[in-house]
């Protein structure tokens, strides 16, 4: 059996982990951290659950597959929950919008602020619909953009549907309020993707919402986690943790495998499942990068950061829904101010997860877990977090309480902990403290992200959210998927073999349970 080494346990690298051992090769997972799961970490404090990272679950179907792959029912290994409606937006002024994909509520409230953005909601959605059939139904987002032919072939339907334009510019064409255009173009910050110049193809999500629905993992996101491990084991995978890769040894432009506690692994095949950039800068040596050199490195742009604060209240919230935004006054201003000027500016926009909403067990009884995200610049900025750590967690804590009017917040707080950039860049080797890697803007997308196979050196692959088609947990489930075809076709796996395979595995697991 071939060899083949991922590197890092998020979901892409469990994914595709759990897709290459079903070809029947040899994977072994080689995490860094004590635990699995890189940014779908988990936090248990003194009762308190909180999922680190993804918080929300869309296009269940796309699960489903990685199930499939290994010949698995997803539903045997995880229960979702249907979240309606999927978020409650609090604009600037107290006013809010539970936003769903009941398109009869929606007009509703859209009608509210502009009587004739509600009367476009359908138009825009049969829009948003057809660049979700370019993207998921046809599966082109699951399909390998290597080439320029592949990226020709794909210009003149997205230049149809309108799919390069910037996401904010699209969404203007049919709703005119601010409140109705922050509504329908905001969902690229999901992705870290700044909506003023993201371009409107990830405008399909919307549409993935309003046809999957939103859910939630009960026991939280880390149920996926552990459901992905557990078929992996199953399969016959080998997980080690606590062995963070330092080197992947490069020969003749081929790798040979990689060097992690001081141990050489050898390796048909790396697929790297870290950050792209943190894996070319400092796991392979420069004279074998001719592409993905230092300076082309560094001169990308990136995306935002994020602050994060993880609390356990004894009291509970009804104001806020298992996922709530909380909006600043500014959209583009702010937006400009993180993504351009990469400062810390006074005011601030923020998304909370309060999972116990819908899933008591992630909190004590009576209590609340929640995590409280403040989009914020990267590390390109010069925001001294060491410093500005503390102040900025009071500041958040003040203003929840104070001003957005969660009562005693503080004083029944029990568990609090922080997650800066520089935690990211410590603790999951993001480069610039971005969990989202390079911004995918026009320009970093499709054929000009970093490829799902190197283009530098034979036998390396990568999977996860800086790769191709981008972050988001549909958009590094569907890279694990690209990088699998890859990877068949380089090994030249047949089908056939793949069916063989999946179908023994399933059979000698029914078998041994049995």
């Amino acid at each position: 059996m071939k060899k083949i080494l991922v590197i890092g346990s998020g979901f892409g690298g469990l994914a595709t982990a759990i897709r290459l051992q079903a070809l029947g090769l040899d994977v072994t997972i080689l995490e860094k951290n004590e635990n699995i799961g890189g940014h779908a970490s988990q936090l248990k404090l003194n009762g308190y659950t909180f999922d680190m990272g993804p918080s929300l679950i869309t296009a269940p179907s796309i699960i489903e597959n990685v199930f499939q792959s290994a010949g698995r029912n997803m539903s045997d290994y995880l229960k979702l929950i249907k979240l309606d409606p999927y978020y409650r937006i609090y604009f600037h002024d107290k006013s809010w919008v539970d936003y769903s994909g009941n398109s009869e509520e929606m007009k509703i409230q859209m009608a509210s602020y502009a009587h004739g953005d509600a009367q476009n909601y359908e138009k825009f959605m049969t829009r948003c619909k057809m660049i979700y059939d370019a993207v998921i139904t046809d599966g082109l987002g699951s399909e390998p953009f290597m080439s320029w032919k592949t990226m020709l072939n794909f210009m003149p339907r997205a230049l149809k549907l309108n799919a390069l334009l910037p996401s904010y510019q699209f969404v203007s064409h049919y709703f005119k309020h601010p409140k109705n255009r922050f509504m329908f173009s905001f969902h690229p910050l999901f992705i870290g993707a700044n909506p003023f110049r993201a371009p409107s193809i990830y405008l399909m999500i919307p549409y993935l919402e309003k046809t999957g629905g939103v859910w939630f993992a009960q026991g939280g996101m880390y149920s996926l986690v552990r459901a992905f491990e557990t078929v992996f084991s199953e399969l016959g995978g080998t997980i080690k943790t606590e062995h963070e890769v330092k080197e992947i040894r490069i020969e003749k432009g081929r790798v040979k495998g990689v060097v992690a506690n001081n141990t050489f692994f050898p390796a048909e095949a790396v697929i790297s499942n870290a950050d792209v950039a943190h894996t070319y800068q400092h796991l392979i040596k420069s004279e074998f990068r001719k592409k993905w050199t230092d300076k082309k490195i560094e001169k990308a742009g990136y995306s935002m950061s994020a602050f994060l604060i993880y609390l356990g209240t004894k009291k509970q919230y009804p104001e806020l829904l298992h996922h709530t935004l909380i909006l600043s006054e500014r959209y583009k201003a702010l937006i400009n101010d993180i993504f351009n000027k990469k400062i810390l500016p006074d005011d601030f926009s923020m998304y909370l997860h309060a999972p116990s909403r819908s899933d008591a067990s992630m909190a004590p009884a009576g209590g609340e877990s929640m995590y409280v995200l403040i989009p914020v610049s990267n590390l390109a900025g010069k925001t001294d977090w060491q410093q500005m750590r503390q102040p900025f967690t009071d500041k958040i804590l003040q203003f929840l309480e104070h001003d957005f009017g969660l009562r005693d917040l503080k004083k029944n707080i029990e568990v609090i902990e922080t997650f800066s950039p520089v935690d990211f860049q410590m603790q999951r080797n993001s480069f610039l403290g971005s969990p989202w890697g390079m911004e995918p803007h026009l320009l970093q997308t499709a054929l000009f992200r970093p490829h799902n196979r190197s283009e530098d050196i034979e036998g390396l692959y990568f999977s996860g959210a800086g790769t191709h088609p981008g972050a988001g947990l549909p958009g590094v489930l569907l890279s694990a998927e690209v990088t699998e075809k890859v990877i068949r076709d380089d090994m030249k796996i047949s089908s056939g073999e793949v069916n063989k395979n999946i179908k023994e595995k399933y059979d000698g697991l029914y078998h041994s349970n049995k």
